[in-house]
């Protein structure tokens, strides 16, 4: 498979496609699913601590890289901070303890999952170890235009991503212009909604895969592509994982693209982190003593 690529704004490439491996918390079962990816042609992978699942996704991508598979500098492997560990003295710490866990000797990058706890005082850390070589690229998760600009005031390094909810029933248009100004290129999580209001049998994109001759999955995967979104879809189903990176053989037509798009509600039916709970929630949730 050939993989497509994004160029951040400090001149790196990143691919397009990727897995993510939220919710999949079964260490062989996560296991197997990175090394079934890689023999798929993935080569981009999203963990973080709060999945509580990194050591399996470093046994997977060790185990692709000593049977020749994947060489390390192929691969471009995603880790994020949880708000536990922001306060500027734990940043290196957790850092060092994903990259143990991960079985690598630098993250390609790293990023700041929630837009809550002390992260302001995060990121010069993260800047430290950028210029150290430690981490190749650092960015952020589900931050706001606000919160955005507040941390563009203590930064040097400008984030190069924002990953956020992008489908086409939650479109981000306005922050998503926003980050186009910036120059931040955004990461589509929960790509396929996480199969909400019944995506898959939307009649609209059953009509357009038909045409195709693809799944439902594949033509909103190849709209995220096309509209230049990079999205971390994630399957344990080792035919839908293959799918899901098989859409570089068709194009969608304009109309096809703003007919799915003509779906978007403007909110998230997810989650909401403007939501004063959501803060609270999350903030309270320690993923380590």
């Amino acid at each position: 498979m050939k993989s497509s690529f994004i160029t951040l704004n400090n001149g790196n490439k990143m691919p397009m496609q990727g897995f993510g491996t939220l919710q999949i918390k079964d260490a062989k079962v996560c296991e197997k699913c990175i090394y079934e990816s890689i023999k798929a042609g993935v080569r981009m992978f999203d963990t973080a601590p709060a999945y509580f699942n990194e050591e399996a996704v470093g046994k997977g991508i060790a185990k692709a890289i000593t049977e020749g598979l994947v060489m390390r500098e192929e691969l471009f492997i995603v880790t994020k901070l949880w708000i536990q560990d922001t306060p500027k003295d734990m940043v290196r710490a957790a850092v060092m303890e994903s990259m143990r866990k991960l079985q690598v000797g630098y993250l390609d990058l790293y990023l700041i999952h929630q837009p809550y706890g002390s992260y302001l005082e995060s990121w010069p850390v993260m800047e430290q170890l950028v210029r150290e070589g430690t981490i190749k690229n650092i960015g952020v998760c589900n931050f706001s235009k606000s919160k955005l600009e507040e941390l563009q005031q203590v930064a040097t390094i400008n984030p190069t991503v924002n990953q956020i909810e992008i489908h086409p029933y939650y479109l981000h248009k306005e922050l998503r212009e926003y980050m186009a100004e910036q120059n931040i290129a955004p990461m589509a999580w929960g790509p396929l909604s996480e199969g909400q209001r019944g995506i898959f049998e939307n009649q609209d994109f059953r009509v357009i895969a038909e045409k195709h001759d693809k799944s439902v999955a594949q033509v909103i995967l190849r709209w995220h592509l096309q509209r230049g979104v990079p999205a971390i879809p994630k399957s344990i189903h080792t035919e839908y994982i293959r799918e899901n990176f098989d859409i570089l053989d068709f194009e969608l037509a304009e109309d096809e693209m703003n007919l799915i798009e003509s779906y978007d509600m403007g909110y998230s039916e997810i989650i909401d982190h403007n939501n004063p709970l959501t803060e609270k929630w999350l903030t309270e949730w320690k993923i380590h003593e």
